[in-house]
């Protein structure tokens, strides 16, 4: 049996293809740490979010910029964290993709998938990194 503090991690250059390394990494992530069928699509869905958003967004797809990927568990609950070399934004300058005036654009889908699935979402180091925390149990 792993270490529950064992952390997990990869980096990709930033590839669009590369997007589809977040499958495998998820699917080991259920596997090792024993999650619900409903936390690994959650999962999923928000990782695969923010590395497209990393790869598109913070390093414009530049193939000389990387995006890590990191995991830990502690016993309540599983952090994912993912960083770009790219400058950052404001988190709280994307708009709400839910307001009527709004839904047939596009933008703030990713982030706000993120937030809504998991259990906390928080940005730091100016916007470029994002931790994701979904509880267990």
């Amino acid at each position: 049996m792993s270490d529950l503090r064992t952390p997990t991690s990869i980096t990709l250059p930033s590839h669009p293809q590369n997007v589809s390394q977040v499958e495998p990494f998820v699917h080991t992530l259920a596997e090792r740490y024993h999650l619900s069928p409903d936390m690994h699509g959650n999962i999923l869905v928000s990782l695969t979010e923010a590395v497209t958003n990393a790869i598109l967004h913070g390093n414009c797809g530049n193939s000389d910029k990387y995006v890590s990927i990191s995991s830990h568990r502690d016993k309540k609950a599983l952090s994912i964290r993912v960083s770009d070399e790219g400058p950052g934004f404001d988190p709280c300058g994307v708009p709400d993709p839910t307001c009527s005036e709004r839904l047939e654009e596009c933008g703030g889908r990713g982030i706000f998938l993120m937030r809504h699935l998991s259990d906390e979402c928080r940005f730091s180091h100016g916007g470029s990194t994002v931790e994701m925390r979904f509880k267990l149990g």
